[in-house]
């Protein structure tokens, strides 16, 4: 959690607003000290359902969708080179990918758009 903080929110160790952490139930993600370790970067710890089908569909969507823009063209030679792309392919994905669901908005430019908005 802590690495995704600080990745998502250029090194620094905890948020400034709630955020929500989607998980599925699993036994990494449920105990207490988990939880609340969670809290104390900003995060507001969500499950899912241990079967849930609109969201197993969204995530479907999304590996389909990163899959095709992002892997399939991407530099697969070791597993390195992936992770040394998978930044710029996530950053992508949210400020410049269109998504139907949003108006064809990038979910960065959506958040953008509901927060001037209220």
């Amino acid at each position: 959690m802590l690495q995704s903080i600080e990745n998502r929110f250029r090194h620094r160790a905890k948020v400034n607003q709630s955020i929500e952490w989607l998980t599925d139930n699993g036994p990494g993600y449920v105990p207490r000290e988990t939880v609340s370790f969670g809290g104390s970067l900003g995060l507001q710890i969500c499950t899912t359902a241990p079967y849930s089908p609109e969201i197993n569909g969204i995530a479907k969507v999304f590996l389909k969708t990163f899959k095709r823009d992002y892997a399939y063209v991407g530099d697969l030679s070791s597993a390195d080179r992936v992770r040394e792309q998978l930044n710029e392919w996530i950053e992508d994905y949210n400020e410049n990918s269109p998504h139907k669901g949003l108006g064809m908005r990038s979910p960065r430019k959506e958040y953008r758009r509901e927060n001037r908005a209220s």
